[in-house]
């Protein structure tokens, strides 16, 4: 019975077990067919929408080119009209002159045959008269007429060749691509912001730029973010846990036309942006406060972050977009918490690097320096957790290695704290106006 019962057991939970792999497996069938499905609207919705754009294409080149055949038929007629205008002119002056000495002939004619058949008595003096008359028309003086190889004799020359060559070029007008020569790669996630990535997936496509767009909702229109020969781009002002759509596209070497856009793809970001402290003398901020602007105020002291919202594993990024009359105090980085009296980050419990390159752990400058940092440079700042020593009242080791970067340079070094540290504050501080830094 015990054997029986065992059995019994053992052949229920291969049944179970058979339930769920049948369950498992039925679960992945239907995501397979979901992808199906999806595939197959991909292949019809796209196919929609380019059977839509040639339509709506060729419908406007057929009004255009009915509109410039037009235009250019009504400038030909018009051309006629005005060599035939032009021409007709000086015949018709002519045929006036011609017509008037038929009129003054036939007027001496009816003079002439009335003297010659008139009365005797004043027959004299009428041919006389008469005489003088004919002399004084000059009867041997006549207008010219021009030969009719001397006048216009319009024609159209109209060149068939055109014909061809519009068949020719019409024939090569236009392709369909079955995919697009770049997709979109990968998205990562950064503090009110995205960095989209992308990659060229035709080989024999030689991209010269890119073209990236976003909209905020399916409703809104795409709108351009970068333009440009990179293959990667930070996308900021992104609300946190909000869809964003996305899709980019490529211009071949030396083409002025873009390739098909992407396979649009969503991304998002669930982090908040990092943010400036308002209200803090000597510094105005943007109004999203990503951007500060050390003014003319003659107070000093470091600006930091609204929260602690730099976290290890993440990027965090200063970027310098003017710069002021540097000194030695200047510094760019992150700390535990705030210290309202301090005017500057190169103290105790803080990193930070100086716009001279230098670099500050806990207040002391490292032997390893930067270069400097200029309009335009970007400065950014990765730390990840390397020891996690016991955290409670009296503290413990926690080890931090940090690299920062600047001009294509970096340090690395471990930052030793003596309490855990999910996440920290950074700032900023600078001695003179003019410096304007960006944070991301």
């Amino acid at each position: 019975p015990m054997e029986a019962e065992a059995e019994a057991r053992l052949l229920l939970q291969e049944a179970q077990e058979s339930i769920e792999a049948a369950r498992s497996y039925r679960r992945e069938l239907q995501q397979r067919l979901r992808g199906l499905q999806q595939a197959r609207q991909q292949i019809r919705e796209s196919a929609t929408l380019t059977r839509d754009v040639l339509e709506q294409h060729f419908s406007d080149l057929k009004g255009t080119l009915k509109k410039l055949l037009d235009e250019r038929l009504v400038s030909l007629l018009q051309e006629v009209d005005a060599i035939e205008q032009e021409s007709i002119k000086p015949l018709d002056e002519c045929q006036k002159l011609i017509e008037h000495g038929i009129s003054t002939a036939d007027d001496l004619l009816r003079e002439g045959e009335s003297a010659v058949h008139g009365d005797a008595g004043q027959q004299n003096e009428k041919l006389c008269n008469f005489t003088k008359k004919a002399l004084h028309i000059q009867l041997d003086s006549l207008p010219e007429v021009p030969s009719l190889v001397d006048v216009p004799c319009l024609s159209a020359q109209l060149d068939d060749g055109l014909l061809t060559i519009l068949k020719d070029q019409i024939f090569r007008h236009g392709t369909v691509a079955s995919r697009p020569p770049v997709q979109l790669e990968e998205f990562v996630e950064k503090p009110g912001g995205i960095l989209v990535r992308w990659c060229k997936v035709d080989d024999d496509f030689v991209p010269q730029d890119y073209r990236l767009q976003y909209r905020k909702s399916a409703a809104s229109h795409f709108e351009d973010v970068y333009v440009g020969s990179e293959t990667e781009f930070i996308v900021l002002h992104i609300d946190p846990n909000v869809d964003y759509q996305f899709r980019v596209c490529a211009r071949g070497d030396g083409r002025q036309e873009w390739s098909p856009w992407s396979v649009p793809q969503i991304g998002r970001t669930t982090l908040v942006p990092h943010e400036w402290t308002a209200g803090l003398e000597g510094y105005s901020l943007s109004s999203r406060r990503n951007i500060a602007l050390r003014n003319d105020s003659q107070s000093c002291g470091v600006l930091y972050s609204k929260a602690p919202t730099y976290s290890c594993g993440q990027t965090l990024t200063f970027r310098i977009e003017t710069v002021g009359q540097p000194d030695r105090r200047d510094s760019l980085g992150v700390c535990v918490e705030q210290q309202n009296g301090s005017d500057s980050l190169q103290r105790d419990k803080a990193v930070c690097i100086s716009t001279n390159g230098a670099v500050f752990v806990n207040g002391k400058e490292m032997t390893n320096q930067l270069p400097a940092v200029t309009s335009g440079s970007t400065v950014t700042f990765d730390m990840e957790v390397v020891q996690l020593g016991p955290c409670g009242n009296e503290g413990g080791n926690f080890k931090l290695r940090v690299t920062i970067s600047s001009n294509n340079r970096e340090v690395v070094f471990d930052w030793v704290l003596d309490q855990c540290c999910g996440s920290l504050y950074f700032g900023c501080s600078f001695s003179y106006p003019g410096w304007k830094v960006l944070v991301f």
